[in-house]
C-alpha cells in the first residue's frame, strides 16, 4: 500500500505574532504535519529560530512535528532540537562531511530520521544510507526563503528518488514552490508528503487555511490516483 499523502504547512510562512494559534489552527484546518524549518544564516541567507521557539509551540498541538534543520553543522544541536519536542529530525546531505553518524545520532535519540536533498545535490548521495532514514526530502527551491517558485527539473528527481526507495516504507518529501498549480506533478512522481508555507497561510485564519489544505490534498490524491 503507498504511504498516505501528508500536507505539511510550513510555519515560516505564518504570522510569527501569533504563532501557537497559527499552529493550532492549522491543524484544525486539516494539516497532517506541522513543518518547522530552523535556518541559521550560515548554512542558507536567513534566520528563523530554535529550540525554544519549539519547545513553547510543543504544548499547543499533539500533531507530529516534522523538523529540517538547514543548518551547519547540525550535529551539535540534534539532541536540542529532540528535547524540544521534535517527532522527525531531517539534516542536508551537504551539511556535513559524515552523514551517516547524522543520522545514527537522530536514531540514537528515538526521533524519525530524515535526510535532505538540495536541488543540486545528486541522489547518488544517498545510496549507502536508504536503510537509514525514514524520510527523503527533495528540496524543489534553493532553501533559505519562502515564497520561491518550484524548479521543474525536481520533477524527474522525485521519481528517480521514488524508484530508488523501491519497496522501502520512507516518506518522499517535497518542500518549495508547493501550490494547488504544482502538486499534483509532485505527487504523481512519487511524493506522499507535501511543504507548503505561503500557500496556506496567505489566507486569514482557520476557514481560509481549512480550504487551502483541502484543495492541496484533493490534487494530490487525484494526480496520484
Amino acid at each position: 500500500m503507498p504511504l498516505p499523502i501528508r500536507i505539511a504547512p510550513s510555519i515560516l510562512a505564518a504570522d510569527f505574532s501569533k504563532l501557537g494559534q497559527e499552529v493550532r489552527d492549522v491543524v484544525e484546518a486539516g494539516a497532517d504535519w506541522v513543518h518547522l524549518d530552523v535556518m541559521d544564516g550560515h548554512f542558507v541567507p536567513n534566520i528563523s529560530f530554535g529550540p525554544d521557539v519549539i519547545k513553547a509551540l510543543r504544548p499547543h498541538t499533539t500533531a507530529f512535528f516534522d523538523c529540517h534543520l538547514m543548518i551547519a553543522p547540525a550535529d551539535p544541536y540534534l539532541e536540542a532540537f529532540a528535547r524540544a519536542g521534535c517527532d522527525s529530525i531531517t539534516v542536508h546531505a551537504e551539511a556535513g562531511p559524515h552523514l551517516h553518524r547524522s543520522l545514527q545520532t537522530i536514531r540514537a535519540l528515538g526521533k524519525k530520521v530524515g535526510v535532505t536533498l538540495n536541488p543540486a545535490a545528486p541522489l547518488s548521495v544517498l545510496e549507502n544510507v536508504l536503510d537509514d532514514v525514514d524520510l527523503i526530502l527533495i528540496m524543489s527551491v534553493n532553501p533559505g526563503f519562502g515564497g520561491q517558485k518550484f524548479i521543474p527539473a525536481m520533477i524527474e528527481k522525485i521519481r528517480a528518488a521514488k524508484a530508488m526507495i523501491g519497496e522501502r516504507p520512507i516518506e518522499l518529501q517535497v518542500d518549495g514552490g508547493i501550490t494547488v498549480e504544482t502538486i499534483g506533478a509532485a505527487a504523481a512522481a512519487g511524493a506522499n508528503v507535501f511543504v507548503a508555507g505561503s500557500a496556506i497561510y496567505k489566507g486569514n485564519g482557520l476557514d481560509d487555511y481549512r480550504t487551502a489544505v483541502t484543495a492541496l490534498r484533493g490534487a494530490a490524491e487525484t494526480a496520484r490516483a
